[in-house]
This record gives structure tokens, C-alpha cells and sequence, in this order.
């Protein structure tokens, strides 16, 4: 059982490098052991390419057969850009494969174990399994729920204000702070603010502190009141740009798809962008993961919507107190019974802040 351990944490390590390059695929990681060595490794690198198992029994070649397989997430059995990974399994003569977690895509979905064990190899899942779960969380979710896995992100001082009365909030947070949000960015598929946040902060919304790729900006703009000029409809930055609105005036549109932009046209409810609706549109284009980033009532009406998986906070060692400073959150709560319940999952330091992560307790995540 250690060994076992041992072999499925590395498949994971392994797996953690493919985070925020393999969508909409899943980051899997493989590894292969025979008489208590590895003899083949693999990750998933990018949607399209050859899949972790394939990979790792390149490598193991002909000391593959009479192995043992370790890998994060049931193989595959179907025919999609890449030929089904069992058939390469039970083709290299694996003896036996441990799985860390059933694949929950519709075409996968027990039926790779199941093709496993009627070619007569030892199938055993389960295994670290929700370590394995939370590396492919925003995967999951769509393959579940048809909506994508929502991390919300703010930065606030020790009262819990996220700017000043005159809208200054550069910088409540410190720059280790400001790394590990631009790894958060790198690591989803899409940032979101709402066009509040752009009018006051004019953000870029990039990755810049660290090496990674950009994600695709959401704007929810329910009336497009986003400048032209701004820093998110530049060239270089309006390409991966979206506008979620429910404006159908197809000349104000006109105006951002000339910059290279998208727009989105949303249903509407209560004259703006119904949450539910873009976000089950943003997953039919492949977004699986977003990070939300800014908007106190965006924020709060999606929390209060069951729309928020995560939350992540940021606190600088700061006060302000000002009552009329903005808060992350905005609500219409005049009870402790109304307020919004939030399971701790961590709390930690990020250079002189204090991070802490906690999972809303109404969420339609099934991770």
C-alpha cells in the first residue's frame, strides 16, 4: 500500500504540471512501475496532444508488459483527437492499473475500467482520490453541472475594505500577494470583473508577474459601458477579450468587434446579465475554470446564487476605518441568520498577508 501511495503521489506531481494548459482536457499524470522501478512516466501537456498514459508507455517500452500502471484519472476509452489510451494498455500488456478516480466525461465514465477488466487486467480506484478530484476540479464541474468552477478572489485590509472612499485600492495587498494571483490567473481559463471594476481600476487583467498564459477576460457589461480605450480593448489584450451583456444593439457591438473583442449577448434578469446563463454559455466554449476578481456585487449575487465554488481573501496587515468604504461583498443581509456560511478549508501567509481559503456552504459544486 505505501508503495502504491508512493507511485500515485508521484502520477500527481506529474499531473500538476499539465494545470491550466490542458483545457478543456483534463491534467492527468501516469506512471509506470515494474519489479518496484519506474520504468515509464507521462503528463498530459495540451488539449489534442498524446495523452498521459501514451507517454509514459513510450517510454517504458517493452518492460511495460507485466507492469503496474498508476494514473490520476481513468483512461480513456473512446476515439476523440487522440485513439482511446486502454487500448494502448491492454495493447503494451500492463498487468495491472490503479486509478486514482473514475472519468465523470459521459463517453468515458467507468466504461475505460470496465474494457480494463474484461481484457483481464487488475483494475483498483480510488486511490488518493480526492487529491486526485481537486486537480481537475473545474473539469468536473462541467462534465456535471454544465457550469464551470468559480474561485473568487479578493483583496481586502484587516476591516475588510477593498479600497478607500476615493476608490484607491493599489496596493492593499503585498507583491508576493500579487505573484500568487497572476498563478491563479495563469491556472484558469478565464478572469471576471464586472464593469464597475474596469470604470475604477482600468485592470489589464493579464499575466505578468510570472510566466504563464493569459486567460480570457470576461467583462460582464449588461449596458457595454466599457471605454473603447481602455487597458482590457488595447491591441495585444482585445483579442482574448469578452463582453457578457444583454445589449443587442448590433452598432454598439460593431464598436468592440472592430477592436478584435468578443460579445456575448446574454439573457437578462432584473435589466442585467443573468449569471447562470453566461456562465452555462462560457462552459459551452470550453471554459472550465474562472477566476473572479472583482465586483462587490457581482460577487454577492453570485454568491448568493449558489454560482461561487471558491473563495480565496487576502488580507494586508492595514485598517482603514472609513463606514463608507467599499466592502468585497455587497448584500442586502440585516441578519446573522441571512449571512453567508463558508467552510475554512486554509488559512496561511503570503508574504506579510494573511490568505485565507474557504469553500461556500451553497455551491452546486460537486467537487
Amino acid at each position: 500500500m505505501q508503495d502504491d501511495l508512493r507511485y500515485m503521489r508521484r502520477a500527481l506531481s506529474l499531473a500538476r504540471k499539465g494545470v491550466g494548459r490542458t483545457s478543456p482536457n483534463p491534467a492527468v499524470g501516469c506512471v509506470i512501475v515494474r519489479d518496484g522501478r519506474i520504468v515509464g512516466e507521462g503528463w498530459h501537456r495540451k488539449a489534442g496532444t498524446p495523452h498521459a498514459e501514451i507517454l509514459a508507455l513510450a517510454q517504458a517500452g517493452e518492460q511495460a508488459r507485466g507492469a503496474d500502471l498508476y494514473v490520476t484519472l481513468e483512461p480513456c476509452c473512446h476515439h476523440g483527437k487522440t485513439p482511446p489510451c486502454t487500448e494502448a494498455i491492454i495493447a503494451a500488456g500492463i498487468s495491472r492499473v490503479v486509478a486514482g478516480m473514475a472519468d465523470p466525461f459521459p463517453q468515458v465514465a467507468g466504461q475505460g475500467l470496465q474494457a480494463l477488466r474484461q481484457s483481464g487486467i487488475t483494475v483498483e480506484t480510488g486511490l488518493l482520490e480526492q487529491q486526485c478530484r481537486e486537480l481537475n476540479k473545474g473539469f468536473i464541474k462541467c462534465m456535471t453541472t454544465g457550469l464551470p468552477y468559480v474561485i473568487y478572489k479578493a483583496a481586502m485590509t484587516l476591516d475588510g475594505v477593498i479600497a478607500t472612499v476615493t476608490g484607491q485600492s493599489r496596493w492593499i495587498s503585498c507583491g508576493e500577494s500579487r505573484r500568487l494571483v497572476h498563478r491563479l490567473r495563469a491556472a484558469c481559463d478565464a478572469v471576471m470583473v464586472g464593469v464597475d471594476t474596469i470604470l475604477a481600476d482600468n485592470p489589464q487583467l493579464n499575466v505578468r508577474h510570472v510566466r504563464g498564459s493569459d486567460p480570457l477576460r470576461v467583462v460582464v457589461d449588461s449596458r457595454l459601458r466599457t471605454p473603447e480605450s481602455f487597458n482590457v480593448l488595447q491591441r495585444g489584450l482585445a483579442e482574448k477579450t469578452l463582453l457578457a451583456t444583454c445589449e443587442r444593439d448590433e452598432s454598439l457591438h460593431a464598436r468592440y468587434l472592430d477592436q478584435g473583442a468578443q460579445v456575448l449577448v446574454c439573457r437578462a434578469f432584473d435589466g442585467r446579465v443573468a449569471m447562470p446563463d453566461l456562465l452555462s454559455k462560457l462552459a459551452g466554449r470550453g471554459v472550465q475554470t474562472i477566476l473572479l476578481e472583482g465586483g462587490s456585487r457581482l460577487a454577492g449575487d453570485m454568491l448568493q446564487h449558489g454560482l461561487i465554488d471558491e473563495c480565496i481573501f487576502f488580507y494586508g496587515p492595514k485598517v482603514v476605518g472609513n463606514g463608507f468604504a467599499p466592502f468585497a461583498l455587497s448584500s442586502s443581509i440585516t441578519t446573522m441568520d441571512e449571512a453567508y456560511r463558508l467552510k475554512l478549508l486554509k488559512v496561511g501567509m503570503s508574504g506579510d498577508d494573511m490568505v485565507v481559503y474557504a469553500r461556500p456552504e451553497l455551491s452546486c459544486s460537486p467537487v
